[in-house]
């Protein structure tokens, strides 16, 4: 028996009229696009206590993060927050607005956080949560945060937690959520 080659994008180089490598199959001229993953979430609130998760899954196994995770198909950015709040800490939300969208280039994310409240301060861990809390401002384990994405949107939440109207935040001037550890 005699091996075929491996068909499907395995090649890496640059398609006619595109400007950048992509994947691309010899035998038929398929072209693999790889891009950015959206990751959707939010800080979600129950009077002035915050919603956090601690980790039970990599990267970042047992520091506290806000309950998101990667948008399926066919769910609009809001549909996933809420989904990922109830996946990590059986959460129900009310979204309420859009608070910012993170660019993460180092590992080609786009992050889109709302502010929510929470339907009820009843939550539990889901599966990829050790533990979840409702924390007061003064309580947050800041030295226990994941991501510089969850240090920026509890900031921006504490800027506007009492406005009804507010532009959408991005990314802190010149810091593009590069970990310093």
């Amino acid at each position: 028996m005699v091996e075929s080659p491996a068909r499907g994008p395995s090649v890496r180089e640059v398609p006619e009229g595109d400007n950048m490598e992509r994947l691309v199959c010899r035998d038929c001229g398929f072209i693999a696009y790889e891009n950015p993953k959206i990751v959707v979430g939010a800080v979600a609130t129950w009077e002035d206590r915050i919603l956090l998760c601690r980790r039970a899954i990599q990267p970042r196994l047992g520091f506290w993060t806000l309950p998101a995770g990667y948008m399926e198909l066919n769910e609009t950015t809001a549909e996933g927050a809420c989904r990922e709040a109830w996946e990590e800490a059986r959460a129900r939300l009310d979204i309420k607005s859009m608070l910012a969208v993170y660019n993460i280039p180092r590992i080609s994310q786009v992050q889109v956080i709302y502010r929510a409240e929470l339907v009820s301060p009843d939550v539990s861990a889901g599966p990829e949560s050790e533990e979840v809390g409702l924390f007061d401002w003064d309580d947050i384990p800041w030295d226990e945060i994941a991501f510089p994405s969850v240090t920026w949107a509890l900031n921006h939440f504490a800027e506007i937690r009492h406005l009804d109207s507010f532009p959408a935040f991005s990314n802190p001037p010149g810091d593009r959520g590069d970990m310093t550890e």
